[in-house]
């Protein structure tokens, strides 16, 4: 019984080793996700207003 008890607890911890990788490839893909999303936003907005400018002088609003 032993022997089983010792292989069941080495394999618990490489699964505890496994898991907190995948917890901090988790954290990292978040962070970059959050930096990706910033950007796209903020080229999304200028793009709009870049097109209502063109829009306006178009119109002869500016």
């Amino acid at each position: 019984m032993e022997p089983r008890v010792v292989k069941l607890e080495t394999h618990v911890e490489y699964i505890r080793r496994e898991l907190d990788g995948f917890r901090m490839d988790g954290r990292e893909h978040r962070n970059e996700t959050r930096y990706e999303f910033r950007i796209m936003f903020s080229a999304l907005i200028t793009a709009t207003l870049a097109l209502a400018a063109i829009g306006a002088k178009g119109f002869g609003w500016l």
